[in-house]
């Protein structure tokens, strides 16, 4: 097993019971004290007493008829995970993936990209990423997620990650993971390499053949285009495998 070798290059909704219907109720922002609103105790407490999804609750604003603003903001932060929430720059496919209005999406997108743009400009430099438990620690946030997802780390020839993005929700699959989408931000933001990672709710670490294939079918592609697709790693809250390095 080679899986260390350098590169080379649970829910926190409340409820309550409808007494009639004896079904559960979801608390709505306008169920609660003024003082706990999230706007209101952002501005009485600072925005380091406000959750995450209090946080996105304010950026949205309003929920829909079907769902209040708290409600959607805890779907849209337990289902993208939060960093890839943070690294999603397609309102379009996440507007389809959570089933929220474009208009959310837009805004959640605006946001994110001012976060990467702020932090970039605050920072001693980008991630460097040279092992599959490098990974497995960049990726933290995917560990619990509900959903597969496939995100892509991109890289420079020093190894730093210059961009990293979900690139599909839902299960692996060959006939639905195309190469351009994989590469396409490859070549926009000029990576010499690409590193795949998905995760498995399962908690099963060990591939599908459908993942060997798909990874076997990019590793061709990328040398098309003269981009390495360094490696694919699986990952899970228990551990890690890279299919590259294991499997093929």
């Amino acid at each position: 097993m080679k899986t260390n070798a350098p590169y080379q290059l649970r829910s926190n909704e409340l409820y309550l019971v409808d007494g009639e219907n004896n079904k559960p109720y979801i608390l709505k922002i306008k169920d609660m004290p003024e003082e706990e609103k999230p706007r209101e105790k952002l501005l009485k407490y600072g925005p380091g007493a406000v959750s995450l999804q209090e946080l996105v609750a304010i950026v949205l604003g309003t929920g829909t008829v079907k769902e209040d603003v708290l409600e959607m903001s805890g779907r849209v932060i337990k289902e993208y995970g939060e960093r890839s929430l943070s690294s999603h720059i397609n309102p379009k496919a996440m507007a389809k993936d959570l089933n929220i209005p474009l208009v959310k999406a837009v805004v959640i997108s605006a946001c994110a990209e001012l976060g990467r743009r702020f932090f970039q400009k605050n920072t001693m430099g980008p991630a460097v990423i040279r092992t599959p438990k490098d990974v497995y620690q960049y990726v933290q946030d995917m560990r619990n997620l509900p959903k597969e997802h496939l995100r892509g780390i991109y890289l420079n020839t020093h190894h730093r990650v210059i961009h990293d993005e979900v690139i599909s929700i839902g299960t692996v699959n060959s006939n639905i993971i195309h190469p351009r989408e994989v590469f396409k931000p490859a070549v926009e933001y000029g990576a010499a390499a690409v590193i795949l990672v998905h995760n498995h709710p399962s908690g099963s670490i060990k591939p599908s053949q459908a993942d060997i294939d798909v990874t076997r079918q990019l590793i061709e592609a990328g040398k098309l285009i003269g981009i390495n697709l360094v490696d694919h790693v699986i990952i899970t809250d228990g551990g890690y495998a890279s299919i590259k390095v294991d499997y093929n």
